[in-house]
């Protein structure tokens, strides 16, 4: 008998991991909460919030799910975890507790240093005076990161001491993100890349590589956003470089956690970047990345449920994947990441050839249209990163909404 599968979130992260479970032959029935318009023709969409626990749980218990997977951050804080746990549901996420190595920077950073993980060196403030203070005896620039949950959006990379000030207004005095500390740490050096791994306990499942553009411009210009596009794989991170990242970091984490009483189980993400000393940790998540799992998702070759039942069981699995590069480029309306308009038309998404995930948008009068900052994403196959990358600009091109906007360089560092 087939298996049904309730995904949570309504993003393209969420799409694609309902595609990746729409080609598995063990998956009969497709649910998504809330989901989107472009989700609707892959799955289920089901009218529950993210972070509406009680709904999630009965919803599953009614349709005896087999499988929930969380996608966003704001789920997983909200303990949906736990609560199907104690409900007697199987679920791939990190409970509450295990998620503080996302929403606590300085969770993060106290378990990395007693472990001894190669990360930045780093302070954590609460009073902007005495952050200020710091910054203006320190070097420029100077990483400035919220410790909690702010989409993507809470990390700020400033040139300036004027930049930096700025930036702890807006996180201590202004309160943007809510309540939190913030963190101040070195800049480090190097090409950053994104290594998610499937976590049961300290058993640790490596996915293929990745590299995702935070800044909202061509030239990695313009403020920091969830993600403007991605590509995998990564051919200037070498397999030695992959291998000790996982001895080094990604397997000690997982297995730290286990000691500290907070096992971690689903997707372990390292934001990592190469330095001169080695592979070290910028950020750590508790989910799938996103645009990061649009182009690794879609290289899995074996069937997705297979993958997370035997790491559920902690059983050996090895994935298959493919060798094609894959490279996604996000369309997102005008004035993303701050204010955006919505309910503008888009039009050609019918001419398309290339797979296009639904990131933020809204099938209504027999139209799609514009319903969040990031809208799109499409993606596009080749044999390397530059005749991906083609492939995904033809496929842009067709695309016609008045309000949308994207990067023309995604994957830079190999196409020029």
């Amino acid at each position: 008998m087939g298996k049904s599968v309730l995904v949570i979130g309504s993003g393209g992260r969420e799409h694609a991991i309902v595609k990746s479970f729409k080609k598995s032959n063990r998956v009969e029935k497709l649910y998504c909460a809330p989901g989107n318009a472009g989700i609707a023709a892959d799955a289920e969409c089901v009218p529950i919030k993210v972070d509406d626990v009680e709904a999630l749980v009965n919803f599953a218990q009614r349709k005896g799910i087999d499988l929930t997977v969380v996608g966003p951050e704001a789920s997983l804080a909200a303990g949906i975890v736990d609560a199907m746990y104690s409900a007697g549901l199987k679920v791939f996420g990190p409970t509450k507790n295990a998620t503080r190595i996302e929403s606590s920077k300085q969770f993060a950073k106290e378990l990395m240093t007693k472990y001894g993980i190669p990360t930045a060196t780093y302070k954590s403030f609460s009073d902007s005076a005495e952050a200020k203070e710091f910054v203006r005896n320190g070097k420029l620039p100077a990483v400035i990161k919220f410790d909690g949950l702010a989409a993507g959006k809470g990390v700020i990379i400033a040139e300036t001491y004027d930049e930096a000030e700025s930036a702890l207004d807006d996180m201590l005095v202004n309160k943007k993100f809510g309540d939190g500390n913030v963190i101040i740490e070195e800049f480090l050096q190097g090409p950053e890349f994104s290594f998610m791994c499937f976590v049961s306990d300290d058993k640790v499942y490596p996915l293929e590589l990745a590299q995702d553009h935070k800044r909202a411009f061509d030239g990695d210009k313009g403020p920091n956003t969830g993600g403007m596009g991605a590509y995998s794989p990564v051919p200037f991170i070498s397999e030695e470089t992959k291998t000790r990242a996982l001895n080094e970091i990604m397997i000690p984490v997982a297995k730290a956690m286990t000691d500290e009483n907070t096992p971690f189980t689903g997707v372990l993400y390292g934001g990592l970047i190469l330095t001169q000393e080695g592979p070290k940790v910028i950020e750590f998540n508790a989910r799938f990345g996103d645009p990061e799992t649009e182009v690794v998702l879609p290289r899995l070759e074996s069937d997705i449920f297979d993958f997370i039942e035997a790491v559920l069981e902690k059983k050996d699995f090895i994935p298959q994947w493919s060798e094609d590069a894959v490279l996604g480029i996000v369309l997102a309306s005008i004035g993303y990441p701050d204010k955006y308009e919505k309910g503008a038309i888009i039009k050609g998404l019918e001419k398309l050839d290339e797979e296009v995930f639904h990131m933020g948008t809204l099938f209504s009068d027999g139209e799609f249209k514009v319903n969040g900052g990031r809208v799109l994403m499409v993606i596009a196959r080749g044999e390397d990163i530059p005749e991906a990358n083609l492939h995904a600009k033809e496929a842009v091109a067709c695309i016609e909404c008045p309000v949308l906007f994207h990067r023309s360089d995604i994957g830079h560092a190999i196409t020029d």
